[in-house]
């Protein structure tokens, strides 16, 4: 059974289109990256999802059922990006609040409430009320809270925005360590954390969704015509660097991008594959002798490029 199911998805504010036509079908699994700009359409299409505004043409199912269905209570969850904690209520007596609300007595609730603490390293915290925490340690409570009961499905709006490494560190670990169980969808700008978590990516602009991606997919079909490594320097690159990489062999194509400090190498692969290997220790090779140092060589494209090249 497919988690998310979605036909001709259209919303409207008015004159204003928020979604046209949206169609796409999720199976549960990896986490799915919701992306796009200001105003495309990511929280409306969240909205949605939970049942908390009706759509005004199109069909739409979470595990079967129409959002805000009594069959998905306990099931879906979402953590909007300024959510916040009641202020006079300790953590435990707040998330314990919630788990009743989903149906545990008020033992289990308890207990439930300590579980998802302990996911997020913060059982410690369970007595203390929202005003002594930092803004990191209230968010992973806010994340705890998403938690509750083990949703099938967790809508996350910029989970890590604002947060120092840290934290956003913990928040991505702890979502990578829960993905077994539950699917996350996650809104965010940050595309480089996007692909350290993501396998499928949803590009909405405009209320339309305008490319579904597999990054899996999309770099197998991709390899069989054309690859890529992407290499990415820790400053400004010298003038005679680009023809330099490009008479490593097999390289076809060098894209320079605009900050000089990251370059695209495209090549036609072999079936053997070996012609990977010769061309990353040909380019070490050049690197070394250069003195270059590189921040990071990555197997083909990053997220960016592959949306917008």
């Amino acid at each position: 059974m497919n988690l998310i199911e979605t036909d001709k998805l259209t919303k409207r504010y008015g004159s204003k289109l928020a979604l046209d036509g949206v169609s796409l079908e999720l199976k549960p699994g990896r986490p799915v990256a919701l992306v796009g700009p200001n105003g495309a359409g990511k929280t409306t299409l969240m909205s949605l999802l939970c049942g908390y505004i009706r759509q005004d043409s199109g069909e739409m199912r979470i595990l079967g059922h129409t959002p805000g269905h009594a069959a998905l209570l306990g099931k879906v969850s979402a953590l909007p990006q300024d959510a916040l904690l009641d202020p006079n209520f300790t953590v435990i007596e707040q998330l314990g609040f919630f788990a009743r609300l989903q149906g545990f007595g008020p033992k289990d609730a308890q207990h439930e409430a300590l579980r998802v603490l302990e996911l997020v390293d913060l059982k410690d915290s369970a007595k203390s009320k929202p005003g002594a925490l930092s803004h990191g340690m209230a968010k992973r409570v806010a994340i705890a809270q998403s938690l509750i009961g083990t949703p099938k499905l967790v809508l996350l709006d910029e989970p890590t925005a604002g947060l120092d490494p840290a934290n956003a560190r913990a928040i991505r670990d702890l979502i990578a360590s829960t993905s077994g169980d539950t699917t996350f969808m996650i809104s965010s700008h940050n595309l480089e954390e996007l692909e350290r978590l993501c396998d499928t990516v949803l590009y909405l602009d405009k209320g339309k969704l305008s490319q579904s991606l597999s990054l899996s997919s999309l770099d197998a079909k991709r390899s069989v015509a054309e690859a890529h490594l992407t290499l990415s320097l820790h400053s400004e690159a010298r003038a005679d660097l680009q023809p330099r990489l490009s008479s490593l062999p097999g390289v076809t194509h060098v894209k320079a991008q605009a900050s000089g400090r990251e370059f695209i190498l495209s090549y036609a692969p072999k079936p053997t594959g070996h012609d990977t290997y010769e061309l990353e220790l040909a380019l070490f090779r050049l690197l070394a002798q250069e003195g270059i140092s590189y921040r990071q060589v990555l197997n083909g494209k990053s997220l960016e490029d592959k949306l917008f090249s």
